[in-house]
């Protein structure tokens, strides 16, 4: 443990947080996620998401709650057998690409996710989106003039090098969204029972 006191370090941390996660700005992103979001589900598509390490989880929470609570269709590839396929077969930097390629539609939307912006693999994945005329939703930190921000039609962006700082703000933007699409936060999550 650091030779600092949580009275010493938390008050700062968690400011930045305050400072960067709840800004006005990001309003007006989030609703346009929101509508992308509903788009997409109106015209019978669905979301594709897709991050590594950390962002691979957010991504699975992302399409989890847009597919159950929002009632869009989501989907990821973090199968382990589907990446070590596609990783062996096209390279570790296309997989995701390939994933995409695999399971897109006209209709869909693909949400990617990325501390620095800079992963090949999630980096091909939105140019290989782009080229078929899908929109791309990135979520990303540290660089403004990171490539995946750069290819972006939704850029979500975290001006800061702290990664577990970066993740959680993209959580909670993500969440958010999927709260604005429903309309509340406060709802059951678990089937009643019948009588």
């Amino acid at each position: 443990m650091s030779n600092l006191t949580a009275s010493e370090f938390l008050p700062a941390y968690f400011e930045e947080y305050r400072r960067l996660a709840f800004d006005s700005e990001i309003h007006a992103i989030i609703e346009r996620f929101a509508e992308l979001a509903a788009a997409v589900r109106d015209r019978g598509g669905k979301l594709m998401f897709a991050g590594n390490g950390a962002s691979a989880s957010t991504s699975e929470h992302g399409a989890v709650d847009f597919t159950k609570q929002g009632k869009i269709r989501a989907i990821t590839f973090h199968d382990p057998n589907l990446i070590t396929c596609f990783a062996n077969d096209y390279g570790y930097d296309n997989w995701m690409a390939k994933a995409i390629e695999h399971h897109a539609g006209p209709e869909d939307a693909v949400v990617l996710i990325s501390v620095s912006g800079n992963s090949p693999s999630v980096v091909n994945a939105a140019k290989y989106a782009k080229s078929i005329g899908l929109p791309v939703v990135s979520f990303t930190g540290r660089k403004v003039d990171n490539p995946l921000k750069q290819l972006a039609d939704i850029d979500f962006f975290v001006p800061s090098d702290a990664y577990n700082v970066v993740e959680c703000i993209h959580c909670i933007w993500l969440t958010a969204t999927i709260d604005l699409v429903i309309g509340k936060a406060v709802y059951e999550t678990r089937a009643v029972a019948l009588a």
